[in-house]
Parts: C-alpha cells; sequence; structure tokens
C-alpha cells in the first residue's frame, strides 16, 4: 500500500523543517525536504557599511554561534585585501574549534543520542552492571554505582512526577530502539553530565569575544587585546571597532583559564563522547546501509595555519569527492561562476533571469515570492515550489557537507590521525569501509573530528602563548582602512568549515557600502530541494529505500534526518504559548 507521511516539524534541530516522504511496501521511495521559513538577512544587509555586516549576519544563527561572524569578517578582508595579525588567527581557531567540540557535544546528546537510547527503558537498569560498563569502555571518573543510581533517581523522578519533562514526547518502547537498560542509562547520565560540562566550554567564546551566544569579532583581527599585565584590564577596542563595549583584554588569568577549558573538552571527548559513540554504534551497525545520500562531498576548507591566502595550511583542506571516489580529489574555485550556483525551480524565489537557471553568489538574488498552497497545508507541492531554501550545486551536483565530508576529505588527503580514527572504528564494529557512506557512519564521522579538532586545540594554544612571549601582542591589523581608501567596486568571499558543514558568504561593495550579499549555508547544501534536473538534495535522497517499522512513529526519519544535524533558518519560536499542536505526524 502507498503512503504519505508527513513529518513537520522535525524536532530537535534549530529552525523549521518539514519533512515528506512517499511510501511503497512500508519503504520510502521518495522523499521532500523543506524550509518552512524565509531568512532574508541578505535583504536587510543591503546599503549597510560592510564592517558592520558581520553582526548582522552572526543572527542568521544562533546554534553555530560565531560561525557566521568568521565568515562575513573573512570576505570583508577578502574584498579589501586586509590581512590579519597570526595572534588573531590562532584565537579564530581556537573559537572556532571550541564551537565544534561544543556543538558536537551537544547534537550527539542532546539531539541525536536520544533517536537511539531509550530513556524510559533505562528505569530497569541495574546502577551496579552500568558502571561496569561504563568501567569497561573508558577511564571516565563519573562511573560509581552510586552516580548512575542517583541518575537513575532524577529520572524516576521526571516519570513520577507525571512527565517526562526534558525528555517528553519521545517514541520509548519503539521496537526499533535495541539498547540494554544499563547502556541506556550511561547515556542518559551523560546526556545530564554534558549539560553541566557545556557551561564551561561557552566560556572560551566570552573570554575570547566577550560573550556568548554571538561573541564579538572586528573586520582585521580580534577584538581582544593581550595584556601580560595582571592589573591592566584594558578593552578590546581596535582601531575599528565597530560592534559595541568590545571584549575585556585577555591577561595571563585569562589565558590559563583557556588551557583549562580545552583541557576539559579533550577529557570528555575522550573519555565519554568518542566511547558512548562506538558502544551505541555497536547495537545499530544495521545502519551502515541506511542514509547514503548523493555520495558527492564538499569541503571548503578551514583552520589556516599561515592565514587564509594560504589553503595548502589549513588543517582541513578544500575539495570535491564525486560519487563516493576517495582517489580522486577535485579542486574547488570559489570565485568561478560555473563552480558553484544555487537554483530555485523547486523554491519559493523568482530569478530575474528565469528559475530554471542557476547564479553564482556574487551575482546572486533574493527574490521572494511564495507560490504554494495556503498555511496550514495537507501536503507539498512537489512537482512545483516547496521550500524556502535553495538549491546549491556544484558543477550542476548536489554535495554533501559537514563532518563526514571533512573526514573523507581528510582521508582522501592522506591526514595521518584521520585515517587512523577511521580504520579503528571500522575494525571495533566490525564494519566494511562502505559503512562510512551512512547514517551510521555520518554520525561517527561527527564524533572523530571532535577529537581531531579537540587535540590541535593544544598547538595553536601553545603557538599562541609562544608569540606573546616573543613579545607579539597584535589582535588586530591598526593599518587605518576607511571607506576613502577602498576601490569603486569590490568583492570577496568569507568561507570557513562550520559544524554543520562548508559555509559560504560572498559580498559585492559598491562606493563603501554593501550592494549584494549572500549567505549559502551547510543546511542549504544538504536540505535543499530537487533541482531542474530532478536530482534530490542529500536530505531527500539519503531517505530513499529505507523501510519505516511504524510510519505512525517515524523514527527511522529522525535518525538519518538528524545524522546531517539540520540547521534551517535561524528561528526562537519552538514553543506555543496558547498550547497549540507543535508536532504532527500524518499518514496518508
Amino acid at each position: 500500500m502507498n503512503q504519505r507521511v508527513v513529518v513537520d516539524p522535525i524536532t530537535r534541530i534549530e529552525g523549521h523543517l518539514r519533512i515528506e516522504a512517499e511510501t511503497e511496501g512500508g519503504v520510502i521511495t521518495q522523499a521532500s525536504s523543506s524550509g518552512t521559513m524565509v531568512r532574508g538577512i541578505e535583504i536587510i544587509l543591503r546599503g549597510r557599511d560592510p564592517r558592520d555586516a558581520w553582526a548582522y549576519a552572526q543572527r542568521i544563527c544562533g546554534v553555530c554561534t560565531l560561525v557566521h561572524g568568521i565568515a562575513s569578517v573573512r570576505a570583508v578582508e577578502n574584498a579589501l585585501n586586509y590581512p590579519i595579525p597570526p595572534n588573531a588567527q590562532l584565537i579564530r581557531n581556537l573559537m572556532i574549534a571550541a564551537q565544534y567540540v561544543h556543538d558536537h557535544v551537544m547534537h550527539f546528546y542532546h539531539l541525536h543520542a536520544l533517536d537511539w537510547v531509550d530513556v524510559v527503558s533505562a528505569l530497569k537498569a541495574d546502577p551496579k552492571a552500568t558502571s561496569e560498563l561504563a568501567q569497561s569502555i573508558s577511564h571516565y571518573s563519573k562511573s560509581s554505582p552510586g552516580y548512575f543510581a542517583d541518575m537513575q533517581k532524577k529520572l524516576k523522578d521526571f516519570v513520577e512526577g507525571g512527565q517526562l519533562g526534558i525528555f517528553a514526547n519521545g517514541y520509548w518502547g519503539h521496537p526499533a530502539y535495541k539498547l540494554p537498560p544499563e547502556a541506556n542509562l550511561m547515556a542518559v547520565a551523560h546526556y545530564l553530565e554534558a549539560l553541566s560540562w557545556q557551561r564551561e566550554v561557552a566560556k572560551l567564546h566570552a573570554i575570547f569575544g566577550g560573550k556568548n551566544p554571538h561573541p564579538n569579532f572586528l573586520v582585521g583581527g580580534v577584538p581582544c587585546a593581550i595584556s601580560v599585565h595582571p592589573d591592566h584590564p584594558g578593552r578590546g577596542k581596535g582601531p575599528h571597532f565597530r560592534g559595541g563595549a568590545g571584549a575585556t583584554a585577555v591577561d595571563l588569568t585569562g589565558l590559563q583559564k583557556v588551557k583549562d577549558i580545552i583541557g576539559q573538552m579533550r577529557d570528555f571527548v575522550d573519555q565519554v563522547y568518542v566511547p558512548d559513540t562506538l558502544a551505541i554504534a555497536s547495537f545499530y551497525k544495521d545502519w551502515a546501509q541506511y542514509g547514503e545520500g548523493v555520495g558527492n562531498f564538499m569541503t571548503y576548507g578551514d583552520f589556516p595555519a599561515n592565514g587564509m591566502d594560504d589553503p595548502s595550511s589549513f588543517l582541513i583542506p578544500s575539495g570535491v569527492i564525486l560519487n563516493r571516489d576517495l582517489s580522486t580529489v577535485h579542486e574547488l574555485d570559489m570565485n568561478a561562476a560555473d563552480h558553484i550556483q544555487e537554483y530555485v525551480s523547486h523554491s519559493w524565489y523568482d530569478y530575474s533571469v528565469g528559475k530554471e537557471k542557476g547564479l553564482h553568489p556574487y551575482d546572486g538574488e533574493t527574490n521572494l515570492n511564495y507560490t504554494g498552497p495556503t498555511p496550514p497545508y495537507e501536503h507539498l507541492e512537489v512537482d512545483k515550489s516547496y521550500s524556502w531554501l535553495k538549491s546549491p550545486r556544484w558543477k550542476g551536483k548536489p554535495m554533501e557537507v559537514g563532518p563526514l565530508a571533512r573526514v573523507l576529505m581528510l582521508h582522501a588527503r592522506g591526514h595521518a590521525q584521520t585515517q587512523e580514527l577511521v580504520n579503528m572504528t571500522l575494525r571495533t564494529l566490525d564494519v566494511p569501509v562502505q559503512a562510512l557512506f551512512s547514517t551510521l557512519g555520518r554520525t561517527a564521522a561527527r564524533t572523530l573530528e571532535t577529537k581531531i579538532i579537540v587535540d590541535a586545540m593544544a598547538g595553536w594554544y601553545n603557538q599562541l602563548i609562544a608569540n606573546i612571549k616573543a613579545g607579539d601582542l597584535r589582535t588586530f591589523n591598526e593599518t587605518l582602512w576607511e571607506p576613502a581608501t577602498w576601490p569603486q567596486t569590490a568583492r570577496g568571499v568569507g568561507y570557513m568549515e562550520a559544524p554543520r558543514g562548508a559555509l559560504g558568504h560572498w559580498i559585492v561593495i559598491k562606493n563603501g557600502t554593501i550592494d549584494n550579499y549572500q549567505a549559502v549555508v551547510p543546511s542549504t547544501w544538504n536540505a535543499g530541494p530537487r533541482d531542474a534536473q530532478g536530482q534530490d538534495g542529500p536530505y531527500e535522497a539519503a531517505l530513499k529505500g529505507q523501510p519505516l517499522h511504524d510510519p505512525k512513529q517515524p523514527i527511522e526519519i529522525l535518525r538519518t534526518i538528524h545524522s546531517f544535524d539540520p540547521c534551517i533558518a535561524c528561528a526562537v519560536h519552538v514553543t506555543d504559548p496558547d498550547g497549540e499542536e507543535l508536532v504532527k505526524v500524518t499518514v496518508r
């Protein structure tokens, strides 16, 4: 029997996403991904001073709280040929890396783990057996029977209070859950532990950027000065600081705190996150055959050692992998008109050149034109326009971006640590190399790259300290740059690898103000709709062939979609004060 399964909204993500899946014989034959809220920041930025763009663009998202700010200042620096000092690059690397570690841990435990962990089952666990399990996979200090008994009591209090609180509305008891009660209790305990851990991690952004979320940035560097005098706190105001009060100067105490935070991050990743991922994945090895996607992967590259003008120094290299072929990496040109283009044939936008043609972001247009059914609607008009997301393509091909793309690129480029971690994971789980191209592989890749990045943080920190000891305290470019000195027309691209994937901001500056601004975000690459050639976006392709045990409880859809870690148009409205229905799963 053919059915249509509608999940709207997909929960435990940022923003608004609707998935419709058509099934035949209980297997998904076609899926459609729809972003149901428009962003429009690009429109707001027109006519503004490009030095202020980061403060607006950063508000595109509050989850990846700094990535749009970084991409924005890099775009302006690229357009105006404005270099930054080595210390600023190191501080940016540390801030971006902290975002990765924070974001990936939060995603695993608080957004994705509940697709695999049956919270209610944890009530049946034996705390002593849970302790033995935890101690068998790591040396984490909080692994005693008493610790797990306390965590179990907290969970029991939720249930006996008549609600599961933060764990409400799950598909608990679904036969797709396979973990024993002890593994469920261990995961729930670490879920709660991660809530406390993340508070400390967020302080790194506050030390260097003044606050979190949305730390301050500066075109030409970072807004925090470095002070080696404990009695002189100072203020982090560069000569062109245009973002508010700035960050208090970072002194020796602050730098020591940064070192301590890096240590805390590394301990949690090594002793909790990595072991939990492998332990949970061992019960779900069948998921190595589902969720592949389009088979094409792209990275822009990030974490430069010698500045953005030297991509060969990036920790994460740039490139494109086609058809799962890791033996060949294709070069990527962010400025070439025929490399990156966005299409709107199935999006609620119009182009002046027509809906069937693609536009490079320098020439991009944001012309809203909603032509869909009047909300609330029964289903999408998938043969027409059905999403507020565009369809980005590289040379006409859909691309998956994100942790899996980065791990594959590092592996293909011969990065020794990545190859060692990938081989260890495949051996531990006893799965073939093809398992990388799956929901299971995508989730494991996120964990492995967290390990790679948190290990790299110590090197960047040590280099920053070495520079300071050598007398280099510069954190911003002191050359005075005013609009009168700029070329009449300039354009540039700022790019980075955000936690969810390749992020690019393209800017066109005319007469000192922003003439055009286009941000192509990771979830546009992954969640975009089909193009004029009928090519699925990665979300849509990844759901094809997926069996559903119960269409009314489509946990399988959540598992694969959450493995991408969706971050759709920035939105804060996640509850309804009038008590209206927020989540609707329908089968037609």
